[in-house]
């Protein structure tokens, strides 16, 4: 179903590593941040994709891996990397927030990426490819974004989607002690809920104001996700007021949205932000 106007974790499984990734550093004091680039052929006009993981992935899952291998195939230019605390980067994830997060997607994407893009997010990622349209709209570089392909878009989910879904004994915890651990059997770790992630994901709410993006967006969700309801999605559609906006709704979709049908839809809304720059 397409409509067009004019559980805790939200992560998704870990990947494996093929080639080395590079590094980039923001400042002297901030840490390095592991990224993947593949440069366009010489000659190629078509805008880049820029890859945003989401909460606890990585630059190596099975999407982005797709992204990587639909740029190689076209040959344009893509770009991912991982937030500090996550993947190859350096840092403290218990020092990490939605906020920092979106600075180093927006320092990434304006030192190593040229020309326009199309912003590819994933559930926390979605939340911060729009933080990253608001930051190039205010610095004067809202032409950067060719478009914009949300998957299963977690927008505000700290404070919408997670937060009321803690038993008062966890927030609880958190308030008076700053953090809360999650145990992730499958994987064999666990990682802390800090009180700096809800705090800071209050900071940087969109939702209860007009969200613009200044570039056409494609928003893919499962009407089968157990962590983003697809009714969250649709309310960012409709704070999508000004810029135009299509969801694409999957029926049998979960969370995750990598099987093959889904990458097929996400290799379309691609293709349709491509013809609409084309315009």
């Amino acid at each position: 179903m397409r409509i067009t106007k004019g559980s805790l974790p939200l992560t998704e499984t870990k990947s494996q590593l093929t080639e080395p990734a590079a590094f980039f550093r923001a400042a002297q004091d901030q840490p390095r941040l592991a990224y993947l680039f593949r440069p366009a052929q010489a000659g190629n006009k078509s805008p880049g994709l820029f890859w945003l993981s989401g909460f606890r992935s990585d630059m190596r899952g099975a999407k982005a891996s797709f992204i990587d291998a639909v740029a190689e195939r076209e040959g344009r230019a893509c770009l991912r990397f991982d937030y500090s605390g996550h993947g190859e980067s350096e840092g403290d994830f218990a020092e990490g927030a939605v906020g920092l997060w979106a600075e180093q997607a927006l320092a990434v994407f304006r030192a190593l990426t040229k020309g326009p893009q199309i912003v590819i997010g994933s559930s926390m990622g979605g939340w911060i490819a729009l933080l990253l349209a608001r930051a190039l709209a205010r610095l004067g570089e809202a032409e950067r974004l060719a478009g914009m392909v949300l998957i299963a878009p977690a927008v505000d989910f700290t404070e919408s989607l997670m937060w009321p879904k803690l038993p008062a004994a966890v927030r609880e915890e958190i308030l008076l002690h700053g953090q809360w651990r999650v145990s992730v059997p499958a994987f064999g770790e666990s990682y802390p809920l800090t009180r700096r992630l809800f705090d800071d994901g209050r900071a940087n709410a969109l939702f209860g104001g007009e969200i613009r993006t200044f570039c056409p967006v494609e928003i893919l969700q499962g009407m089968a996700d157990p962590d983003v309801p697809w009714g969250h999605s649709m309310k960012l559609l409709e704070h999508l007021a000004a810029d135009p906006a299509t969801i694409t709704l999957i029926k049998d979709g979960e969370h995750r949205l990598s099987r093959s049908q889904d990458l097929t839809a996400l290799q379309k809304a691609i293709e349709r932000i491509d013809a609409y720059s084309h315009k």
